[in-house]
């Protein structure tokens, strides 16, 4: 029987990797990434050497029939993204689903638990987190005016990823929707060397990225408390 093992990797720091991720690692007959460069670097900082196979949104059906055949052979493959956990806003989730259609009960499927940005996030929000509603990257365009509604509508924490290309428009748009006591907290670049930590109202959080355009880089998770 083969295996894929879905193995969680450092969202920043690469000392934040688990023994049992590493041991799997090295275990694997083969390591499924997003980029080679990216899943090197965290390789060659342990010393190992494995075959890396291309998967990401765009490989399209060739480079999920190459793992699936491998897995049919009985080959234990380690599946990554570029950070933390496959599956979370990430296109893990569409090769675990193919695996599970075609192969079924023929391959083990195993979670390798550890870094994710959503709940590392979460952990230093210092918000109401019993219950929240994640909301992955917002769409670019279509649907996107439709999801500000939501959030200005929840009663539930809500909690999106963003990219530094348009962060500061979702801030804008928040603050054009929310009153000054709903609270939100932007986490950027969490782990990592730049870490930084922005809360207060809509408006002021905005006002702050506006203000400090040297902050806008680098990868965001935006918390939005319930109405």
């Amino acid at each position: 029987m083969g295996t894929l093992s879905v193995v969680a990797t450092p969202i920043g720091n690469l000392g934040d990797i688990t023994l049992r991720a590493l041991d799997t690692l090295r275990e694997a007959d083969a390591i499924a990434c997003e980029d080679t460069r990216v899943t090197a670097k965290l390789l060659s900082r342990y010393d190992i050497r494995k075959p890396l196979l291309i998967y990401h949104a765009q490989s399209g059906k060739l480079a999920a029939d190459r793992i699936l055949t491998q897995l049919a052979e009985g080959k234990r493959i380690a599946l990554v993204t570029d950070a933390g956990t496959p599956g979370i806003s990430d296109p893990g989730s569409m090769l675990v689903a193919e695996v599970k259609a075609r192969l079924g009960n023929d391959v083990r499927i195993e979670a390798i638990p550890g870094p994710s940005a959503l709940t590392a996030a979460l952990s230093i929000a210092g918000i109401p987190v019993h219950e929240f509603i994640f909301l992955g990257f917002l769409p670019h365009k279509k649907g996107r005016q439709t999801m500000f509604k939501e959030i200005e509508e929840s009663e539930r924490t809500v909690v999106f990823y963003e990219s530094p290309h348009r962060i500061e428009k979702a801030l804008e748009s928040l603050a054009g929707i929310l009153d000054n006591e709903r609270r939100i907290v932007v986490l950027r670049e969490l782990t990592k060397i730049h870490e930084s930590v922005v809360e207060g109202s809509a408006r002021s959080v905005a006002d702050h990225f506006k203000a400090n355009p040297t902050t806008v880089r680098g990868e965001f998770v935006v918390c939005v408390t319930a109405k």
